[in-house]
């Protein structure tokens, strides 16, 4: 069935960053024209409408950096630094996830996206189960990269350790079955957790099977300065030049967090031409510091956005995101650092380069997927409405605005309800689960 979004003002994130009054028609999941249309010209098939009259349609938006795995964990990890919070919450957490609950997980966390706006992810999972959240996300009808955790190395703890071999083997077999499913709206990453928890053979490993598959890699990197020492300590090198020497660089790269690069690393980033994944809320929340993006920025790196899990945010809203990503660089660079216009970039373009779908999603173009978002900027809190809609957007928008989904010409969200799942289920399910969890680790 086509789609035609009517009347709504559209932010294309086009090469000239138009905004027009314009009509999207949608045919076999993709853009077929954005402009004002005739009747006459819609097609001999009747296509479905969303009258978008005094809306706004933006591209869907894109969240690079997620973990499903971790929904059901909001609320159990609070006020811990990060080595605390994983080695006390959430590595046991993930170490007594079944098959059951990493599926429920995957269902609540896509639920909240997709009501909120974001259509698209960059998602790590946990070592095992994996499969479970691609049923999930196959169904609920987002669109997601996601891969399996890797963590091979002595130091990484035992419950969740897996030998080399085994560890790449269930990963290549995972992007044999997943990586280009549901008609390509589902692919597979490769995710080593991060360069303490593997080894060097694994990351180089990863580095061939990626390129080989054409496939993303998913990282953390320079998150804290005790995981920059322990890479010095243990490897001998910085720990971005260190992920280079083995492979984990490029565009086919990304890199969560990045809060430690010095200028040096910076540089090195651009040039490899590296995505760098910016989570704000969760490095505030666990106190490891606040990125230099300005400085990527004017450097020339790639830059997304996302939330992280849930359990270092607790929510998963891109415009909250958003918002933050905007406010916290303004004390350390002036008022007019990381306007609203780049910000809105990042959660769209610089969030399907990091997928590696730059060219699929990101813009409202002709050719491109049908990802799209419709908000409704009518409450007081986003008024008045001859504002600059890109800083309404940006700095006054929420995630309860949000009045429609498309993905991949789907419509997945109608007048805020999501139609391709139950919530009451959803919820029963991963409550059930959640009650399990934290019985199996004793809090």
């Amino acid at each position: 069935m086509s789609l035609l979004l009517r009347g709504g003002r559209v932010v294309t994130m086009d090469p000239s960053r138009r905004i027009l009054e314009a009509d999207i028609l949608v045919e076999t999941g993709r853009i077929k024209s954005v402009g004002t249309l005739e009747r006459r010209k819609v097609g001999t098939k009747k296509p479905l409408i969303l009258d978008c009259t005094g809306l706004i349609v933006l591209p869907g938006l894109v969240q690079a950096h997620i973990h499903l795995c971790q929904t059901l964990f909001r609320g159990l990890a609070e006020d811990l630094t990060l080595e605390a919070w994983l080695a006390q919450r959430i590595w046991p957490l993930e170490a007594a996830h079944t098959e059951t609950s990493i599926y429920w997980s995957a269902m609540l966390g896509a639920a909240e996206l997709l009501l909120g706006g974001t259509t698209a992810i960059l998602d790590m999972e946990s070592v095992r189960h994996t499969g479970a959240a691609f049923e999930a996300l196959e169904s609920i009808g987002i669109r997601a990269t996601a891969g399996k955790c890797l963590m091979d190395a002595p130091s990484s703890p035992s419950a969740l350790r897996e030998s080399t071999d085994l560890a790449l083997q269930e990963s290549a077999a995972l992007c044999a079955r997943w990586h280009g499913a549901a008609g390509g709206r589902l692919r597979y990453c490769f995710a080593p957790r991060f360069a303490p928890s593997c080894t060097g053979p694994l990351l180089r490993a990863v580095s061939d099977l990626a390129e080989k598959a054409g496939a993303v890699v998913h990282t953390h990197a320079a998150e804290t300065p005790l995981e920059l020492e322990l890479v010095k300590r243990e490897r001998g090198n910085d720990e971005i030049a260190y992920l280079d020497s083995v492979g984990i660089s490029g565009p086919r790269a990304a890199l969560a967090h990045c809060v430690w690069v010095d200028k040096e690393g910076i540089a090195r980033l651009a040039r490899q031409a590296t995505n760098v994944v910016h989570c704000p809320s969760s490095n505030l929340k666990l106190g490891s510091g606040i990125a230099p993006i300005p400085e990527m920025l004017a450097a020339g790196c790639r830059v997304g956005i996302g939330a992280d899990g849930a359990p270092c945010n607790n929510r998963l809203d891109v415009f909250t995101e958003m918002r933050l990503a905007a406010l916290i660089q303004k004390p350390r660079h002036g008022p007019d650092s990381l306007p609203a216009a780049h910000v809105l970039e990042l959660a769209t373009l610089g969030g399907a380069r990091a997928l590696g779908l730059q060219a699929e999603i990101g813009s409202i173009e002709e050719g491109k997927c049908a990802d799209l978002v419709v908000l409704d900027l009518e409450e007081p809190h986003a008024q008045p409405e001859d504002a600059d809609l890109v800083s309404r957007i940006v700095y006054s928008a929420q995630a309860a605005d949000v009045r429609h989904v498309v993905v991949d010409g789907h419509v997945v969200v109608h007048d805020g309800v999501l139609k391709t799942a139950d919530t009451r289920e959803i919820r029963r399910g991963a409550n059930t689960e959640a009650r399990r969890l934290r019985r199996a680790v004793g809090i």
